[in-house]
C-alpha cells in the first residue's frame, strides 16, 4: 500500500486506499452491529425506533471495538485506545448509521419484513453498501486533514513505530490537526 506522508498526513493515494480500507473496518464492526440489532428488534417484534435505536447502539459497540483491539494490541492501555477509537471511528460510525438507518426506512415494508424475508435481507445488504459509499469521501475528508482513521493508522498493522513511539492519550487531544 503507497503510505506516502507529508507533514503527518497521508499523500498521493495513500488517503483514498486509506479510506476505503477503515471505511471497510468501519463496515465490518457497524454490519454485525447493524445486523445483530435488525435480527433482535425484528424477532421481538419492536417498533421501528426500538429497533434502529439497539441496532445503533450495538453499531457503535462493535465498530469501537474493531479498533480498540488491534489499537490495544500494539500497546497502549485500554484508557488510552479509547480516546483513539472515538478519535478514529466516531464521525464514520455516524455516517453510515444514518444512511444505513434511512435506505432501511426508505425501502417500503424492509423494516416490517420478517427474517426469513429475502426482502429484509436485501434492504440490508443494500443500506449497508449505500453506507459504505457514501462514507468513503467522508473518511477521505478526515484522513486527509489528519483526523478520522489517520489518528489510529499508526496503531494497525505493526511495525508501525514500536508503542513508546506513540503518542498517549492527552497527546492525541493536543494535536494541531489543521
Amino acid at each position: 500500500m503507497d503510505h506516502s506522508m507529508h507533514d503527518g498526513r497521508p499523500t498521493g493515494t495513500a488517503p483514498t486506499r486509506m479510506a476505503v480500507s477503515a471505511t471497510l473496518h468501519c463496515l465490518t464492526g457497524c454490519a454485525i452491529g447493524e445486523v445483530l440489532g435488525m435480527v433482535i428488534g425484528t424477532a421481538l417484534g419492536w417498533s421501528d425506533v426500538q429497533t434502529i435505536v439497539l441496532a445503533v447502539a450495538l453499531a457503535f459497540l462493535f465498530g469501537y471495538a474493531f479498533t480498540i483491539g488491534p489499537v490495544m494490541r500494539s500497546g497502549l492501555a485500554l484508557r488510552a485506545a479509547i480516546p483513539v477509537a472515538l478519535a478514529a471511528d466516531t464521525v464514520s460510525i455516524t455516517v453510515m448509521e444514518i444512511v444505513d438507518n434511512a435506505v432501511m426506512l426508505l425501502v417500503p415494508g424492509a423494516m416490517d419484513a420478517g427474517l426469513d424475508s429475502p426482502l429484509f435481507w436485501g434492504a440490508l445488504a443494500f443500506a449497508l453498501a449505500v453506507a459504505f459509499v457514501v462514507t468513503v469521501p467522508v473518511n477521505r475528508w478526515l484522513i486527509g486533514r489528519g483526523k478520522g482513521h489517520a489518528v489510529v493508522h499508526q496503531y494497525h498493522g505493526g511495525g508501525h513505530g514500536s508503542p513508546e513511539q506513540h503518542p498517549t492519550a492527552g497527546d492525541l487531544h493536543g494535536r494541531d490537526h489543521h
